[in-house]
């Protein structure tokens, strides 16, 4: 599912750099993007205050 989330939501059905120092820094780029969406998900949203 997350090779699926990378290639379908963020659009790396192709690599854009060339070779394999490009190919792997940009994979890496790709998967610490998905995995702060993951942790900014597990961090509590504080509650508003309605007055």
């Amino acid at each position: 599912m997350l090779f699926a989330h990378l290639k379908r939501i963020l659009k790396m059905d192709r690599l854009r750099l060339r070779g394999p120092c490009g190919a792997k820094g940009e994979f890496l780029l790709a998967a610490t993007a998905q995995n702060l969406r993951k942790l900014a998900k597990l961090i509590p949203q504080p509650a508003t205050a309605t007055a």
